[in-house]
């Protein structure tokens, strides 16, 4: 091996290491070389397109700019006249004159947005983050068109969002710009609301408003009028996208409406925490104007939080006066489909009788003005005191509502109410009243009553119920002295009509009225003045034992109502010393009376004047005819007598036998018609009519008095 020359093994092989080093050298550069070229050209690119864009204004992306935004958004984006896209330097330039944004379909032709000049400087980094901010916004002249679909389910200002309802539009923070002649025009078909409001000059500088955004406008409200004002308060947190203070004021139809709180966004209501104050002069105005329909009210004034849950306005902690009456409660609208739902809890300490007018169709103003003389109406020439105000039937279409009112005081001369509850319920003009319930006199009234609204005209279902209540605390209660009485009265009135209003339905109305008196005592002045008794009555009053009670065995106010005329059936009141017997009948479609009173003693008696007593006359005013045309008859007899024979003689006209029947108290606390009814022997009686308006003994009527009663009762000559 030592023999092997070196140079050929060791000099071919030198020269290697050095090429693998220059190759190597070669794979290391030609990467960043590439990187480099590739970084320089994107710049140079970048360089050249900020150059053409600058140089250019980027107007030749004018159509590029509106194919992209009407594909972005949904809808048709144009801009016809100069148009400029740029980076100047860093932050994105765009202006764009005459630019119109449309409508989608089914909001019909009109443009949601249209401007004579947007001209903008956005920030770039922004447009990253989806933060949006404009350093520098001019807004001239700006129309947005801003509405809700039939359904309420969908808003021109949702853009392709594929959601119900419609997302809150978000305002961008602004450090600088002035918006001028800003309108826009509010529509919601649901609620027949069209609003035009104009927003007032805005100018903002280093991210700070200089005023408060104001606005006014004006529109209807279910084809009413209105007026509005207002500001946002705190319009630099506005901008930013922090707290918004709203103030609001609007007039309509005698009514001021103030709301002010705190909205969670300058566009959005969805959490607001608001305060609103109303006052005017009849509450039912306000509610009109949402299709919804409430009784009139006096003057009022009202207060409550409000704020919007998704579907729902809630109005919470409500406390105002209606006239001379108090409300507090809660109560909510939720729109719901077909109908808005009106939900309400309401308590009221002391009703004026006054303000319970309106509930059953009386003015309140009338009755402020001229008392009780206030429920009176002159109707071709005869006073009618039954409410004729029609049932807003157009407006129950509108709404649906289950409502609970509470009222413990009702302040009224000789009207001793209290406790009032009552639950009302409407579902598509089908209105209940159940319950209606109040305390009389330490008895209690429970009522049911449907008003059936989806029939024309309206059917009316009545059941009113009084339960047994002492007579003496309830004639004490309207101002009639106790005067020893003890008996208890119960009733029912049970019956249907047809009608749109109180009047109408009670003058087509069919069924029963009956008052059931149990066994008690009752003052003896009260039974002697009903049967004329001259002699016992004077005789007691010699005697100073005017309050000794006579009792009561049974009694039975009872009324069969036929096409709005009732006729006794029957009236027969059993007592100790008498039985009292009625006739005749009353017309609920002209409001005339035309009964007689009858009372015939067990005992005999002398100076017994028993002919009838008639009650004739209205409603409203009702005539005694005490001295009836048998009575003095009877007197003319007397005379007679005692002329030709002597004065004892005169007396005989005036005596009772005293051969009174006495009842069945079976069928009378049943509240039976006049064919069930039965003597103490259990003989059918022959003396109480035949349920007829008839004021004949027999119970007949004549043919004059048929001829007489239909002209009294209907109007017919």
């Amino acid at each position: 091996m030592a023999d092997v020359d070196p140079s050929l093994s060791a000099d071919p092989a030198a020269p290697a290491p050095v090429a693998a080093s220059g190759r190597s050298r070669r794979a290391m550069g030609t990467p960043l070389a590439s990187v480099l070229s590739v970084l320089a050209t994107v710049l140079g690119l970048l360089v050249l397109a900020w150059t053409i864009l600058f140089v250019s204004k980027g107007r030749f992306l004018k159509h590029t700019f509106e194919r992209i935004a009407s594909a972005q958004s949904g809808r048709e984006v144009k801009v016809a006249g100069d148009f400029q896209l740029y980076f100047a330097p860093i932050n994105v330039k765009f202006l764009a004159q005459r630019i119109t944004v449309s409508n989608p379909a089914w909001a019909g032709s009109g443009n949601f947005l249209s401007a004579a000049l947007v001209d903008s400087r956005i920030s770039t980094w922004s447009l990253v983050t989806h933060k949006y901010r404009f350093n520098w916004l001019s807004l001239q002249d700006g129309r947005f068109d801003l509405q809700w679909d039939k359904a309420g389910r969908r808003n021109t200002w949702t853009f392709k969002s594929g959601k119900e309802g419609g997302d809150p539009f978000e305002l961008p923070a602004i450090r600088r710009g002035i918006v001028q002649g800003t309108q826009l025009r509010y529509l919601d078909p649901r609620m027949r609301i069209e609003a035009a409001i104009r927003v007032h000059t805005v100018e903002a500088r280093d991210t700070r408003v200089d005023n408060s955004i104001r606005f006014d406008g004006n529109g209807t409200a279910h084809g009413t009028r209105f007026t509005m004002s207002g500001s946002l308060l705190s319009p630099n947190e506005t901008v930013a996208g922090g707290e918004n203070k709203l103030q609001l004021h609007a007039e309509a139809v005698r009514t001021s409406v103030a709301i002010s709180g705190t909205l969670p966004g300058a566009t959005e209501i969805e959490g607001a925490d608001l305060r609103m104050r109303m006052r005017g002069r009849n509450l039912a105005d306000i509610f009109l104007m949402f299709g919804i329909a409430v009784p009139d009210t006096r003057r009022y004034g009202m207060t409550s939080a409000l704020t919007k849950r998704g579907d729902e306005w809630r109005f919470t902690g409500m406390r105002g006066r209606f006239g001379d009456s108090d409300l507090r409660g809660r109560f909510t609208v939720k729109m719901t489909e077909p109908r808005l739902l009106l939900t309400a809890d309401l308590a009221t300490r002391t009703l004026d009788i006054i303000d319970a007018a309106p509930f059953i169709g009386y003015n309140p103003d009338l009755i402020e003005a001229k008392g009780g003389s206030g429920t009176i109406q002159q109707v071709g020439g005869a006073p009618r005191i039954l409410p004729d105000a029609p049932l807003r039937i157009e407006a129950l279409k509108n709404f649906d509502a289950r409502v609970k009112w509470n009222v413990a005081r009702v302040r009224a001369n000789k009207l001793p109410m209290s406790n009032i509850e009552l639950g009302l319920s409407l579902d598509n003009r089908l209105l209940k009243l159940s319950p209606l319930n109040f305390s009389l006199a330490r008895g209690t009234v429970h009522s049911d009553i449907t008003i059936n609204a989806r029939r024309e005209p309206v059917f009316t279902n009545y059941d009113i119920r009084l339960s047994p209540t002492p007579m003496g605390v309830l004639l004490a209660g309207f101002g009639v002295e106790e005067a020893g009485t003890s008996g208890t009265v119960k009733a029912r009135v049970k019956m249907t009509g047809t009608g749109n209003s109180v009047r109408d339905s009670l003058a087509n109305s069919n069924g029963r009225i009956a008052i059931i008196l149990p066994k008690g005592s009752f003052w003896t002045r009260n039974i002697q003045l009903s049967e004329i008794d001259v002699g016992t009555f004077v005789q007691k009053m010699f005697e100073k034992k005017l309050k000794e009670p006579v009792q009561i065995n049974c009694g039975l106010l009872g009324f069969t109502v036929r096409n709005g005329v009732a006729a006794a059936d029957p009236i027969l009141i059993d007592t100790s010393k008498n039985v009292m017997l009625g006739r005749g009948g009353f017309s609920f479609k002209n409001e005339t009376l035309d009964l007689a009173f009858r009372a015939d003693s067990k005992k005999f008696s002398l100076f017994a004047g028993q002919s009838p007593v008639g009650i004739g006359g209205y409603f409203s005013q009702p005539s005694i005819n005490v001295i009836t045309p048998e009575l003095l008859a009877r007197a003319g007899v007397g005379l007679g007598l005692a002329v030709v024979a002597s004065p004892v003689a005169a007396v005989v006209a005036f005596v009772d036998p005293g051969d009174a029947k006495g009842a069945a108290c079976g069928p009378v606390l049943a509240g039976a018609t006049a064919r069930a009814q039965r003597d103490k022997d259990g003989r059918p009686r022959d003396d109480v009519g035949k349920g007829t308006t008839a004021k004949s003994e027999d119970g007949k009527r004549s043919k004059s008095e048929r001829k007489e009663q239909r002209k009294k009762f209907l109007g017919i000559f």
